[in-house]
C-alpha cells in the first residue's frame, strides 16, 4: 500500500470521530444563542421551578383570557412586548424567558425549558378562564409540546418544523445524529395530543427552516384543526416585518373571529 493512501485511510476516519466529538459537546451551543436583558417598563415576576429562576414579562395584567409566547432561538421576547400589547389588549399575554436567556437563571435544555413551561401554565391556570398558546421558531417546539399537555384554547406555531432532529440530520447527514443529540424538540409526534384550533404562519424564503420539515409537521393535523399561512418573500427571521403577520395572528384572536380560527 502507497504511504499516502495508508496516510488517508487513518487521517478520514479520525478527523470524522474529532468532528463528531466537537458537535456532540457544541450541540447545545448551536441550538440556543442566549440574550442579555433589556431595559423596559413592563411588568415581570419570576417562575421559581427545579432550582431556577425563570423571567417572565406580562403584558396587559388581569384579563380574562392569556397567551403566552415562546421566542425563537435568539429573541429577546420584550421586543415583541410594544405591538403585542396592542394587538392583543384583550389578552395577558406572558412572555417566556428560556434558562439562561435574559435574566433567567440556568442553562437552556429541551426537558428544563418544558419544565419550566409547564411551571408557568399551572402557575396561571386559576388567574384565567382561558389559556392559549404562541411559538415562534424554537418557540413552535414548545408550544407544541405545551399544547400537547396542557388544556390550551389556541395555538398559534410560526415557522414550525417537525423536529429539530430531522433539520439537522438534513444539514449533516454524515452523522447518526438520533444517537447523538440530546435535545430533539420532535413537536411531530405531539400533533395527536394537540386538541385546539391551530393557526401556522410560514416564511415563503425560510433558510432554517425546510419547507418540508414544516410540511410534513402541518400535513400531520386534521385538516378541520388547523388553518396554514405563508407570507410571500419573507424568510426565517423577517416573517413579522410583513404586515400581514400582526394581521392575521389579531384576526385569530379576536372575540370577533372565528373560534376554531380556520
Amino acid at each position: 500500500m502507497k504511504p499516502g493512501i495508508k496516510k488517508r485511510l487513518i487521517f478520514y476516519p479520525v478527523l470524522y470521530v474529532l468532528v463528531g466529538v466537537f458537535l456532540y459537546f457544541r450541540q447545545r451551543q448551536m441550538i440556543y444563542f442566549p440574550t442579555e436583558p433589556e431595559l423596559h417598563g413592563y411588568a415581570e415576576e419570576h417562575i421559581e421551578n427545579a432550582g431556577e429562576s425563570i423571567r417572565v414579562i406580562v403584558l396587559n395584567p388581569d384579563k380574562e383570557k392569556a397567551i403566552i409566547y415562546f421566542g425563537g432561538n435568539a429573541e429577546e421576547v420584550v421586543n415583541n412586548a410594544y405591538i403585542f400589547q396592542k394587538i392583543f389588549a384583550d389578552y395577558s399575554v406572558y412572555l417566556f424567558t428560556y434558562r439562561g436567556y435574559s435574566g433567567s437563571s440556568g442553562k437552556p435544555t429541551e426537558a428544563g425549558i418544558f419544565s419550566d413551561a409547564l411551571a408557568l401554565y399551572d402557575l396561571i391556570k386559576s388567574r384565567h378562564t382561558a389559556i392559549s398558546v404562541m411559538g415562534r421558531s424554537l418557540g413552535s417546539g414548545v408550544a407544541a409540546y405545551m399544547a400537547s399537555e396542557r388544556e390550551i384554547d389556541k395555538v398559534v406555531l410560526i415557522t414550525p418544523f417537525d423536529s429539530i432532529l430531522a433539520v439537522a440530520q438534513n444539514r449533516i447527514k454524515i452523522y447518526p445524529l438520533s444517537f447523538m443529540l440530546l435535545d430533539h424538540y420532535n413537536s411531530l409526534s405531539r400533533v395527536k395530543n394537540i386538541k385546539a384550533p391551530t393557526l401556522v404562519l410560514m416564511a415563503e424564503n425560510d433558510r432554517v427552516i425546510p419547507r418540508k420539515n414544516s410540511l410534513r409537521f402541518v400535513q400531520a393535523f386534521p385538516e378541520e384543526q388547523i388553518r396554514t399561512l405563508t407570507m410571500k418573500g419573507a424568510g426565517h427571521n423577517t416573517i413579522s416585518d410583513d404586515p400581514g403577520y400582526y394581521l392575521q395572528l389579531k384576526k385569530f384572536f379576536s372575540p370577533e373571529g372565528d373560534s376554531t380560527g380556520l
